[in-house]
């Protein structure tokens, strides 16, 4: 019984605190859904992007650069197409195996400029003209006196965040109206392997024989492996150098060229790379291309793993500290918040993208609730223990107290017998039997004591029986009579009223045999004491109200009176 009491105890003082595990997780997973969580989540990216090392790859593509010094030798932003078609001319007997142009051709030049790229276009193979989605649902794409040498025109939008305007990842697909088309960078890839779409789904592509999974969208977002600063970025040739070295058209051959400017400040973005520095937009969609080409397609993980990694993190805690203590509660916590952190990294080395915060929240969460509750739950056992001691201590002036009268009425008995030898033999006999008697009542209240902390453990249960309040009065008043002859006080009870009384009849005896012989204890001697119906009445209710507080002193239950 003692032990299921206390696995009954031990698990009503674990429920609250695996309650914590649900509400940890799940605040996390909220915060984590708020802007400002998932810009943290971001910067995590950001810190893993860098901090992860790929494999060294050499770049497919090459970036010709319309630069400060392409614009100050062709005149400026009117010498553009010129320059361009200069560039085409000599980069053409390369080979590149396609050359996409990041510039929207929707307005016409001069005369002579035009037809000078119109050739140099006719001239390209497999090239790629961009276009632009206008907010009223059309294309700013280019004439059509150029559209028509082009295998494809892709789209350029640029996909930043909007809070620190950083280029993460790019859309593949984007719609105007109902005419909805391909990214510029994944146009340039599909005709530079001969590939074409085979498959779409929501949530992934098939280009020729590789499925590349994206965001579940109708634009087919995915993520940019930019090439990392030490490996030495993509080649870029600018056009006013290739014009005074035409040698340097060599180093496009078999690659596939991304022509652009790169002088604007506005077509410019930030990358995980950038460290303060902008990147043009044509060495972004270049970036992409390599993306594609090597086959790095990042992933973010499933809401459910995320959802299921929290708990099992704030579960771990939680039992940490619920079955443990002291340091080692708070070094396997560390330990647990620690693998919190190294998840995100795990899966980046797998090409997944887990997200820093809701881990990281989840821990933290469990630590701070998990500990407060041991905190408080230690405090709860101390002051428990306090009062347990406290208790134990009345209980014990209580039973000493108590053992006095029993004591008192033996020794005074014993004196009366010693002192008086020519004592009659009737009251010596009376003298014998009350010695007796209490030395029973000694034993039994003893018995009783340890009854009652026995009760108290869970060990035993209070009896529950019946009996009449006349029998209880009158045997404690035999017992009483001695003491109060001693004093010389007679006690009459008269007319008692037939109550019954339901409980532990050895309790309620102890109990109403106290209160007599307390009565005889601080009463003046040569007193008379006579009861009426009414004052028996009175006795029994009072009897009734005294002994429920005297046995919840003791530990027992509480006294039904009839």
């Amino acid at each position: 019984m003692k032990l299921n009491a206390l696995s009954r105890a031990g698990n009503r003082r674990l429920i609250p605190i695996f309650l914590l595990p649900a509400a940890a997780a799940g605040l996390a997973i909220l915060i984590d859904d708020l802007s400002f969580g998932r810009q943290f989540d971001q910067y995590a990216y950001d810190f893993l992007y860098r901090l992860e090392k790929p494999r060294p790859w050499t770049p497919g593509s090459a970036i010709l650069a319309i630069d400060e010094k392409t614009l100050a030798k062709y005149g400026g932003q009117s010498g553009i197409r010129d320059a361009l078609a200069d560039g085409l001319e000599r980069i053409t007997p390369a080979k590149p195996v396609a050359v996409a142009v990041d510039i929207i051709l929707a307005e016409p030049g001069s005369v002579q400029a035009d037809e000078r790229l119109e050739q140099a276009f006719a001239n390209t193979r497999n090239l790629v003209l961009a276009s632009y989605a206008m907010p009223d649902g059309t294309w700013n794409e280019p004439l059509e006196r150029f559209r028509k040498y082009a295998v494809a025109v892709g789209q350029v939008h640029a996909d930043f965040d909007r809070y620190d305007t950083v280029s993460r990842d790019l859309p593949l697909a984007k719609a105007a109206g109902r005419d909805r088309r391909w990214a510029l960078a994944f146009d340039t890839f599909l005709a530079a392997h001969g590939f074409r779409v085979d498959e779409e789904s929501p949530h992934d592509l098939l280009a020729g024989p590789i499925r590349i999974p994206t965001a579940q969208d109708e634009e087919h977002v995915i993520r940019i492996r930019y090439r990392p600063p030490e490996m030495g970025g993509i080649l870029r040739v600018s056009l006013a150098d290739l014009d005074a070295n035409p040698g340097l058209a060599g180093q496009f051959a078999g690659k596939a060229v991304f022509a652009g400017e790169t002088a604007q400040a506005r077509d410019s973005w930030m990358t995980p790379y950038s460290n303060g520095n902008f990147t043009p937009g044509i060495e972004i969609n270049a970036s992409l291309y390599e993306t594609l080409a090597q086959r790095w397609f990042a992933v973010d993980a499933p809401a459910v793993a995320i959802l299921g990694a929290c708990l099992a993190l704030a579960i771990a805690i939680t039992a940490a500290y619920a079955f443990t203590s002291g340091w080692i509660a708070i070094l396997l916590a560390a330990s647990i918040a620690a693998m919190s952190q190294a998840i995100p990294a795990a899966a980046f080395a797998s090409q997944v993208i887990w997200p820093w915060l809701p881990g990281t929240l989840a821990a933290l969460f469990s630590i701070a609730g998990a500990a407060a509750w041991k905190h408080l739950l230690v405090r709860r056992d101390l002051a428990r223990a306090e009062h347990q001691r406290t208790r134990y201590q009345q209980a014990m002036q209580f039973v000493t107290h108590e053992m006095r009268t029993p004591l008192t009425a033996i020794q005074g008995s014993s004196e009366l017998i010693g002192r008086y030898g020519s004592m009659p033999e009737a009251k010596r006999k009376q003298m014998a039997e009350l010695i007796n008697s209490e030395s029973k009542r000694l034993a039994r209240m003893i018995e009783t004591f340890l009854s009652v902390e026995r009760l108290s453990a869970g060990q035993m249960e209070l009896k529950q029986e019946r009996f009449p309040l006349p029998e209880l009065v009158e045997r404690c008043t035999e017992r009483a009579r001695p003491l109060a002859e001693r004093k010389q006080i007679a006690i009459d009870i008269d007319r008692l009223p037939p109550d019954y009384l339901t409980g532990d009849r050895e309790l309620m005896e102890y109990a109403l045999y106290n209160l007599l012989t307390n009565a005889v204890k601080y009463s003046p001697p040569l007193t008379r004491c006579s009861g009426t119906r009414t004052f028996s009445k009175s006795v029994s209710r009072r009897l009734a109200t005294t002994t429920i507080a005297n046995m919840k002193t003791i530990g027992a239950s509480v006294i039904k009176v009839f």
